[in-house]
Parts: structure tokens; C-alpha cells; sequence
């Protein structure tokens, strides 16, 4: 006698791998506050070393310099004093903004023109010239300077012949101390201060004077 069996059918179950999981409402949203907290981290961390990174590559100061001319003898006011920024010279003893407090009431050693950086030797004794410089007076027919003319300004100075033109007359470099009044004969009595020698050879030399305004420093 024989006996059928009938076999049970085998439900087939799905590989691991091929499962499709199915995150329960919410756990997405979780995960990703975590994600985006950490990004905004990175970011503020990003910016502050931006910043502390262009503060270390930046070699400027904020020192002084002269706001308005002031005279030698002169005692510096806060109104006298404003702020630049600059990458220093080790050659020029500049004075730092964060001394400001301590520079008002000294007393300027040579006159100071508006925009000329505060060094430290600037203060103190009046000491008008300075050494291995001297101050003359020369007098400008009209049309002979520029007009506007003010103390501080850089000047070349030039003779001119009165009996016709010379290859090379007689010039030098100068600084403007002082512009008097035009006088009813249309002369302007300027004072200039340049190197001691080339105060002499300017005050001896026979002709007009003529003065041309060059930029500072140069």
C-alpha cells in the first residue's frame, strides 16, 4: 500500500541584503539635527580661523599722524593727532595710536605738516632747524609759484637767469615753512627750509626764484 505525501509548500525568505528597511516615523528627522548641528559647527569654526588666520597675515599698526600743521614749540592737542594704518618702516620710530593719550601736551621739537607720521623724535626740545638744515627766506614774483601755496608743501627750487636760460641753474629740493602776503610789487616772501648747503648756494645764486610743487617724499 502506498501512502502519498503531500509536501508542505517552503516559503521562500528574502536575503538580508534585498530587505527594504523602513524607518519609523520621526527617525529620519533625528538623525538629521546631528548632521546639520555639526555643519553649522564647521562653519563658525571656519570663520574664526579665516579671521584669526588675516589677523596674523595683516603686518599693519595704527600709529599717529598729524591731522593740521603745527608750529615748533608747539604743545599737541587730541585735535592736532589722527589715526593711519600702516606697515612700519624699522628705520622710522613711529608712534603707536595706543600712546595717544601720552603724546597730547608734548611739545613738537620741528614744525609738523598735515598727513607727516608722529615719530618719537619729532617731541620734546625745540630743535628748529634741525641739524644739517637751514631756513631762508627768497622772494616769488606772481607766476613764478603755484598758487594755493601752504606751509609743509614740497618744493623744488629753482634760479632762473636774468640774462637767458643755462643748462643746469642752480636748484634744490625744499620744504615750504611759511607764505607771507603778496606785496603791492606782486612779491611773496616764502621761507623754505633745505639742507645747509643748499641754502647757500640758493641765497647766492643771481636770478628769479621760481618754485615747483612736487609730491612728498620725493
Amino acid at each position: 500500500m502506498s501512502t502519498a505525501t503531500s509536501a508542505r509548500p517552503t516559503a521562500r525568505r528574502t536575503p538580508l541584503e534585498t530587505r527594504t528597511i523602513v524607518d519609523a516615523p520621526g527617525t529620519r528627522r533625528r538623525r538629521s539635527v546631528p548632521r546639520l548641528l555639526s555643519g553649522a559647527l564647521l562653519v563658525v569654526l571656519g570663520a574664526v580661523a579665516f579671521g584669526v588666520v588675516g589677523l596674523r597675515v595683516d603686518p599693519g599698526i595704527d600709529v599717529l599722524a598729524m591731522a593740521r600743521p603745527v608750529s615748533a614749540g608747539t604743545q599737541l592737542s587730541d585735535a592736532d593727532l589722527r589715526v593711519v594704518h600702516i606697515v612700519p618702516d624699522q628705520a622710522l620710530h613711529v608712534v603707536r595710536a595706543s600712546e595717544r593719550s601720552a603724546v597730547v601736551g608734548r611739545t613738537a621739537a620741528v614744525p609738523l605738516a598735515p598727513g607727516a607720521l608722529l615719530t618719537s623724535d619729532q617731541l620734546g626740545a625745540v630743535t628748529d632747524p634741525p641739524p644739517g638744515q637751514s631756513v631762508i627766506a627768497v622772494g616769488v614774483k606772481t607766476g613764478r609759484a603755484p598758487s594755493g601755496l601752504t606751509p609743509g608743501a614740497s618744493v623744488l627750487v629753482v634760479i632762473v637767469p636774468q640774462g637767458g636760460a643755462v643748462d643746469s641753474p642752480p636748484q634744490a629740493p625744499a620744504v615750504v615753512r611759511a607764505v607771507d602776503l603778496t606785496d603791492s610789487s606782486g612779491i611773496t616772501v616764502v621761507s623754505l627750509q633745505m639742507s645747509a648747503e643748499s641754502a647757500v648756494r640758493i641765497a647766492s645764486a643771481t636770478g628769479d626764484v621760481a618754485l615747483i610743487l612736487q609730491s612728498p617724499g620725493r
